[in-house]
């Protein structure tokens, strides 16, 4: 990440808006703070978020696993401003390989660390655990606020937006599908 480019064009930003009314003392180091800001949100940018279930166990378990309420923030593309919420993640393991519970929720947040749609994001976060653990089932749901349409544009404050993405049995078959779901509601 190039940080002294991207102080740059905070630096250029900031002249655009016109900050002349601004304590110029303050703001002397904002550039260097949103940069740094920046750093700290992307620092997972060229990750792979299915990197993080390499180590797989082996339990015989092959009944759902939930992981609810996982909290995320991730940077909207469309006006880079934040969206956050929460991920739920069931899964039915075959043939008894499970991951520890902590690696769930750092697949969200790596797939949710770079500029991102939550439709995306949704769909990354179940690939990726089907890609690792070749499941029954997966479904993953997520609920954000979009800070774009909570401070500007429409300015509807409290709205949240859901995204699911369902494969294998909780796709064919409705009944897991809605045990899953009643799971996590």
């Amino acid at each position: 990440m190039d940080q002294a480019r991207i102080e740059a064009a905070i630096t250029e930003l900031l002249a655009g808006i016109g900050t002349k009314h601004l304590n110029e003392e303050v703001l002397a180091n904002t550039p260097r703070r949103i940069a740094a800001m920046y750093a700290e949100f992307f620092a997972d940018i060229d990750k792979d978020p299915s990197e993080v279930l390499e180590v797989v166990y082996q339990e015989k378990y092959e009944e759902m696993i939930v992981m609810r309420d996982i909290t995320f923030f991730s940077i909207c593309e469309h006006h880079f401003l934040p969206f956050v919420g929460t991920a739920d993640i069931v899964y039915i393991p075959k043939a008894g390989r499970i991951v520890g519970a902590s690696k769930l929720a750092r697949v969200v947040d790596i797939a949710a660390g770079r500029p991102q749609l939550q439709e995306r994001l949704t769909q990354q976060v179940a690939d990726a655990l089907v890609g690792k653990l070749d499941p029954t089932g997966v479904l993953v749901r997520i609920q954000a606020t979009h800070l774009c349409m909570t401070l500007r544009g429409v300015k509807k404050s409290g709205s949240r937006m859901v995204t699911s993405a369902i494969r294998g049995s909780f796709y064919r078959d409705q009944a897991s599908r809605s045990e899953a779901l009643s799971l996590i509601t």
